[in-house]
């Protein structure tokens, strides 16, 4: 039986379980098992749960605050982020991209998949706090999809993106901290 304090929240970790049992940490790592194989959580990481029946009624935004909480820092960019703002047609269902200073990785979890991509402290900017989850502004997550494309580790459908819908002058300001291959790939495909 699920306690109280765990249906509430969005995911919960060996911790919170010890808590709302009543029982030690041990016990908690045993039954958060249990849980785990008669399919009452669902384990996207290491101490990282969600319940299976909260998972069922998850939103959008309840997957952004998910990719956050499972790589800190990171914020939800390149095409996930550019479907939420209406500037691709390229809709990924259940794909949720983010970007992190941390490393590039991923976790899956009832045909649910959360990418990471890498990217340097020094790109690490252009996002905001939207409801309370954290996501690239349109000119970044296009600039974070750029980059990794043209590094040659993420693919663009150049096609798809409405680039009228973005501010060009956040978009040059933003620019200013790329590479110089970069630089022209987008002069190429915007025209700034």
């Amino acid at each position: 039986m699920v306690k109280g304090a765990l249906k509430e929240r969005l995911s919960f970790g060996i911790e919170e379980v010890a808590s709302g049992y009543g029982i030690t940490r041990a016990s908690a790592h045993v039954l958060c098992s249990r849980y785990v194989k008669q399919g009452d959580f669902i384990r996207l990481k290491k101490n990282f749960y969600v319940l299976d029946r909260n998972w069922e009624k998850f939103r959008r935004e309840d997957f952004f605050r998910l990719s956050n909480l499972l790589q800190v820092p990171s914020y939800v960019s390149c095409m996930t982020a550019l479907a939420f703002f209406g500037i691709t047609t390229q809709v990924q269902r259940n794909v949720y991209e983010s970007v992190s200073m941390r490393r590039s990785t991923g976790a899956e979890a009832r045909g649910v998949s959360f990418r990471y991509h890498k990217v340097q402290p020094a790109l690490y900017f252009g996002f905001t706090k939207q409801e309370d989850f954290f996501i690239a502004m349109p000119e970044k997550a296009l600039l974070d999809a750029a980059y990794l494309n043209v590094i040659g580790r993420y693919p663009v459908d150049w096609s798809s993106l409405d680039l009228e819908a973005l501010d060009k002058t956040r978009l040059t300001e933003f620019l200013g901290a790329f590479p110089a291959r970069l630089k022209k790939r987008i002069a190429e495909k915007c025209r700034t």
